[in-house]
């Protein structure tokens, strides 16, 4: 279990210094990168204590790393976890995280509104390995009830879910898995630990795609999951055998990003909140979608879970996919680019894009049409990003 040493302190004080030791040696105030694949020993005698795990140490970067170990124990303070294991992308993370929970003749209960990659891991690749997965709608909590079977081992959601901003009551999930005696895993990617701490509302498992919010400089590719040290530790041995391994540079930039992700997210709270509210009110809007606006469909429990809502807005063009296309491409500030959570803000079309490889009818069924945009709001000044997005609808 990861010592709190920042119990008590604030969200910010904890991204700054949580998980960091110091450098004797040095003194140096940042924690240096030890870009090394393998570690020496003084004696045999030393090697095979550290591999006996009598004493501590590195052997293999695969195995773990002093750089990885920091941003490991600073996310576990973050995150409110006993233990966390840092990945090599999100995708890395979620897969290592369900072959750690199932095996073949298993069966996963999962919210059918899933980040594209997710959803075909789900679709494509389990059902290979003897593993069912059935699709439920988020906001469906009875639907989802009905579709646990004696042989379900994980219940799998993402809130907000990506693209159209859907909440789960991560609170009532968590109650029926414990009842149920079947593992929760929560993506909380869309929020980031400033915004929601699933662990709080008893969710066992908690998966990030670092790439986002966590890292919020566009220059890292890495994921996160945090639960109870003993899955941790089983999830760590599963991630040796797959390789998912994050590097010691990305770990460090990862570590950089923490540090400001307080900052980030207030900035990402104001702008999407500024951005929902002028797309609400424009006339060539059919629907926007926003978990903090009243009119969202589960704006009670977005109040009750999230302390703000991100900022990600997604929203219908009153159009066709041309029209909408059009919409996109004379964006000039706003980058047509997947991802979110970085400082740059970015545009797409989930249909020709995050969930371009999803058939049209699985599209349909999560509400995900040709008219809708992805706007993932960086930190830029909201009125320049209001006003490249008025701009680009006069033109359509």
């Amino acid at each position: 279990m990861i010592e709190l040493v920042s119990k008590g302190k604030g969200f910010s004080t904890k991204a700054v210094h949580a998980g960091e030791k110091r450098d004797p040696s040095t003194g140096a105030v940042v924690a240096p990168i030890y870009e090394t694949s393998v570690f020496a020993f003084s004696s045999t005698r030393e090697l095979i204590d550290v591999m006996s795990e009598k004493a501590e140490g590195y052997i293999y970067t695969r195995y773990g790393n002093p750089t990885v170990r920091t941003v490991e124990r600073k996310m576990a303070e973050l995150e409110g976890a006993e233990d966390v294991a840092v990945f090599s992308s999100g995708m890395a993370a979620i897969a290592t995280t369900i072959f750690t929970l199932v095996s073949s003749g298993d069966h996963v209960v999962s919210t059918r509104d899933l980040y594209g990659g997710t959803l075909a891991f789900f679709k494509d690749v389990l059902p290979k390995l003897g593993v069912e997965v059935s699709l439920v709608e988020a906001t469906d909590f009875d639907e989802m009830k009905s579709a646990i079977r004696e042989n379900t081992k994980v219940i799998y959601a993402e809130t907000p879910t990506n693209p159209t901003l859907k909440l789960v009551d991560v609170s009532k999930v968590a109650k029926l898995g414990k009842k149920k005696g079947i593992t929760v895993v929560v993506d909380s990617t869309f929020a980031s630990p400033y915004n929601l701490k699933p662990i709080q509302f008893g969710v066992d498992v908690v998966v990030h795609s670092a790439t986002k919010y966590l890292g919020g400089h566009n220059d890292v590719t890495a994921g996160v999951v945090g639960g109870c040290e003993s899955f941790v530790q089983k999830l760590k041995e599963m991630r040796k055998h797959l390789g998912g391994t994050l590097d010691p540079l990305a770990a460090w930039l990862l570590l950089r990003g923490l540090k400001t992700l307080g900052l980030r997210m207030e900035r990402h709270n104001f702008n999407g909140m500024r951005v929902a509210r002028y797309l609400e009110k424009h006339s060539k809007v059919k629907r926007v979608y926003y978990p903090g606006l009243p009119i969202h469909p589960q704006y009670s429990i977005a109040k009750r879970q999230m302390k703000g809502f991100g900022g990600v807005v997604s929203f219908e063009i009153d159009g066709d996919f041309e029209t909408t296309m059009k919409f996109v491409d004379n964006l000039r500030l706003c980058f047509l680019a997947a991802s979110l959570g970085g400082t740059e803000t970015l545009a797409t079309q989930p249909v020709t894009c995050s969930h371009y490889f999803i058939s049209a009818e699985d599209r349909k069924k999560a509400g995900i049409t040709d008219q809708l945009v992805r706007l993932a709001l960086g930190i830029e000044d909201p009125e320049d990003i209001i006003a490249d997005l008025e701009q680009a609808f006069n033109k359509i």
